[in-house]
């Protein structure tokens, strides 16, 4: 049952709890990092950290590669919030909720701008495991699962919410310049996402790539629709970790998706690293 006291109340309690913590420091900028890529975090100096356990309705994932702290401090001296782990909508629960609780709780802090990481399946064989690919769109097949269901909180946005240039164009323009520039390989993609936990079938991927998908995951796209309902900026950047189902003879694991994670962690560190500057202005 939807709860609506939680996207009312809890995002003021936990913003109050990291002012607190961190004398009123104001990251302009989270970002939500996902399986496997904790090593992010390790990049940002003088760094407050606080477990998920000590903020309400911050839930820690049950999901091995997702840590459950969160670092706040400074990247390439930006000032930055950074979630090591998130929750997926699969875990069950008031899922929905607690995502849309950790987004609201991030603009009151002050995050102007919600960089999300994540792992992705590539649907395109030349797109290989520890490739990078920055989200241009995304198409929404977690369905019932749309993180605004429920009554609306006004004071955060509107009712309705458009999606136009969701992945801001500017900013991906800045992140495409950067890694030319430190020539890290990276391209743009298309976005589906799934409620999951299942992998997909491979009657599933056939049909995906018909309709114009390029990268395939679990996770995103409630963050980003909640972050575009409080007037965030999203910029969302994936790790591919395999290929998708039916195109290889790989029998598809999360053990799988941690290990192709490894593989991309260095570029993307280094391209967050280079690029939040620019990103900041």
């Amino acid at each position: 049952m939807y709860n609506n006291s939680i996207v009312t109340k809890y995002p003021e309690l936990a913003a109050e709890i990291i002012s607190k913590r961190t004398s009123n420091f104001k990251p302009k900028i989270a970002i939500i990092l996902g399986s496997g890529l904790g090593r992010v975090a390790q990049k940002i100096k003088q760094s407050a950290v606080i477990p998920y356990d000590d903020l309400p309705y911050f839930s820690v994932s049950r999901i091995e590669g997702h840590g459950g702290n969160l670092h706040i401090g400074m990247l390439n001296n930006i000032p930055v919030v950074c979630l090591e782990g998130r929750t997926h909508t699969y875990e069950g629960g008031n899922a929905l909720e607690v995502i849309k609780n950790i987004v609201y709780t991030l603009k009151l802090i002050g995050c102007e701008t919600l960089f999300t990481t994540n792992a992705v399946g590539s649907l395109n064989k030349d797109v290989g495991v520890g490739r990078l690919v920055l989200i241009k769109d995304h198409i929404n097949f977690m369905f019932s699962n749309n993180i605004l269901l429920g009554p609306n909180n006004d004071k955060f946005g509107d009712r309705f919410v458009s999606m136009d240039n969701v992945y801001n164009s500017e900013l991906r323009q800045k992140i495409l310049a950067v890694a030319k520039k430190h020539q890290i390989p990276l391209g743009e993609g298309i976005y589906l996402g799934t409620s999951g936990p299942t992998f997909e079938t491979h009657a599933e991927i056939r049909a995906f790539k018909i309709l114009g998908a390029d990268i395939i995951g679990m996770s995103t796209i409630p963050e980003v629709i909640a972050a575009r309902h409080c007037g965030m900026k999203v910029i969302s950047l994936s790790a591919v970790t395999n290929l998708a189902a039916g195109l290889s003879d790989e029998t598809l694991t999360h053990e799988g998706t941690l290990k192709g994670a490894a593989l991309a962690i260095e570029n993307m560190a280094n391209l967050i690293l280079n690029s939040i500057q620019e990103i900041a202005k």
